[in-house]
Parts: C-alpha cells; structure tokens; sequence
C-alpha cells in the first residue's frame, strides 16, 4: 500500500521481493527484521485478537490467546531474536540497545504482569555451532559488544590462533595515527531465542511485548535519481508495492531540489509477520497500524484494505488471517534541502 500526503489509499498487491545488487547512496545502515512470538506446536491454543503497532521507535504487539479446553495448556512461548553479525569488512547494522544481552530491548508482559524470560544464545561460523569454543575463551557473545574486540585482543597467541583457525575472528591492520597496528575484529554470528514456559488457564489470556525495532537507512533515496539503475528500482517498487503516484511524488520533489540534490533519506523497517500463522486457527481479529513518524514523511508497504485513521497513522484489519508474507516498509523523509 503507498500512501503519500496527497493519496490515502490505493491499490496495493502482496509482494515479497529480497533486493540483490542494489545501488544505494552511501552511509546506508541494515536492519534486522524481528517479529512475533513462536509456540511450541499445539492445537489447543488460538489467537483470537492481534494488535500490531510498527513505527521507526518502537514496535509494539498485544495478543489476545483463547484457551478453549476445560483444563490449563502449558506450552513454551519464544521471541527469536534476528541474527546478529558485524561484518567486518564495511557495512553498519542498526543496534538499537546498547545492552549486548538485548540489543532490541525486548519487554514482555502476561495479563498486565512483567514475565521473568530466559536467554538462549548460540554463536555460528558457517552454520558451525562455536558457542562451547566462544565461552572456554571466555569471549563475549554478542558481536556487537564493544568488549568483544577487547577481549580477542587480550588473547594469548594460542588461543588467537585457535579463533583465527575457527573462523570467529579475522585480523584487521590499520593506522589510527600511530603507526600500523593488527587487531582482531568478529566474524561469528549471534543467533539467540527469549522463551518462557506459560501455562494458558481456560479462557483468555493477554500477551503483550514490545521492542525498538531495528531501521536500517540510507542518507539519501535512490527513487527518483538519474543515476538509479532500472533493475534496482523494479526491485524496490516491488519490494514495498510502490506505485505510480508515489513516484510521481519522488520525481517531483527530485526536480525541485535541483541536480545532484539528495531530498530524501530512506527508512526500512522489516517485520516478520508469519509467525502468526502458527496458531490452532486464523487470527480472528488482526489489526496493524503503521505510523511514518511526520506528516510530509512518505510510506509505502504492501497490504490492501489500508485506512488513514490519523495524519501520520495507516491501519490494516483482517478478520481470520493466516499471514502468509512478511512486512516490508519504506519511509522516506524530507532532508530539507
């Protein structure tokens, strides 16, 4: 669904579509794209209502789950987290949290009640599981603690030599002003799950949680400039159901902002929205609202039935929905010149 100040709703087609080879202004930061929570398999619990909020500051989910049964279902309830990896040959991921233990600053709550979760962490090269390597070196977990580099650095040369054979660090040299030095930098990737056991008593049961979501960006959009290859535009238009009117808008203000002007930079926020599928039945009641932060900001996602409830604010509902595609939105933002 696009959406711009001058067009509320439009026409807009489900459409999933990963971009590969795409050119893009400098400065851009990945995201992580997260989602919802995950049971373990059962028949016995459905959800009834879903309430999804997604802005650039926070993401926030309320469900309503329906024990129908006459006896207490006890199940485990899971938050993936999104994999973690620093590359570390170029390119910033966004990290919303400055805690390494929980990058997205994940909150949960049942029936008003904050829940106590558990943190599985598990460290991978290749698909190879180091994690009992990681915690005999004593290293830190999480990639993107600044402790980590810290703490390969401390190492003794065996132990360099072991992460370094392993493949779960790699040496970077350097001048930082005082001559070439070689530290090394983590190339292992972080893949960690919260979860807690819930016993659903008949009835209903409120689950609530709520993250700052991960919005990767670029300085500056590619849509609507000369030097944007048609291939990368296809991709993105179809990645976010763009459609004519918004790019009309882009074009627009491109050539009021005059050559070689960025007027615009770009937001992506990613939402994994098929874990609702995972339930006994649809969801009975779904409903999502997007907010693209300012008025003169534009959006764009792929959904239909999209209403403006709000100069800023889009809602979707559906009545007995199995997401069957994952979330992808554009924000584009005014640089002001």
């Amino acid at each position: 669904m696009t959406i711009t100040p001058d067009r509320a709703t439009a026409l807009a087609a489900v459409a999933i579509l990963a971009l590969t080879g795409s050119a893009q202004a400098n400065d851009t930061t990945a995201n992580l794209a997260a989602g919802g929570l995950v049971f373990t398999t059962t028949d016995a619990i459905a959800m009834q209502r879903e309430e999804l909020f997604i802005s650039e500051e926070r993401i926030s989910v309320r469900y309503e789950f329906v024990n129908a049964g006459a006896e207490p279902v006890t199940t485990t309830v899971a938050f993936p987290m999104p994999d973690i990896r620093i590359d570390p040959y170029g390119g910033d991921v966004s990290i919303p949290s400055g805690d390494p233990d929980n990058p997205l600053a994940f909150s949960t709550r049942v029936d008003g009640e904050p829940v106590a979760m558990r943190l599985e962490q598990k460290v991978f090269v290749d698909e190879r599981d180091v994690t009992a390597t990681m915690r005999q070196l004593r290293l830190p977990l999480a990639p993107q603690a600044s402790s980590a580099r810290d703490a390969l650095d401390a190492l003794p040369p065996a132990d360099r030599a072991t992460v370094l054979d392993l493949g779960i660090a790699i040496e970077e040299t350097y001048d930082i002003g005082q001559g070439m030095e070689t530290h090394l930098a983590p190339d292992w990737t972080l893949r960690a799950t919260y979860h807690w056991e819930q016993t659903f008593a008949p009835g209903r049961t409120i689950v609530e949680h709520d993250y700052v979501p991960s919005v990767g960006g670029s300085v500056g959009a590619m849509l609507g400039q000369p030097w944007a290859g048609p291939d990368d535009v296809a991709a993105q238009r179809e990645r976010y159901c763009i459609d004519d009117d918004f790019m009309a808008t882009v074009e627009r203000r491109t050539r009021a902002a005059g050559p070689d002007a960025m007027p615009f930079h770009e937001r992506w926020i990613d939402y994994i929205l098929t874990t609702g599928g995972n339930w006994a039945e649809p969801i009975g009641d779904f409903s999502m609202i997007i907010d693209k932060g300012a008025p003169e900001n534009l959006v764009s996602f792929c959904a239909t039935g999209v209403t403006k409830i709000a100069p800023t604010r889009f809602e979707v509902r559906k009545r007995d929905y199995t997401p069957t595609e994952d979330l992808h939105v554009l924000i584009l933002i005014p640089t002001g010149g």
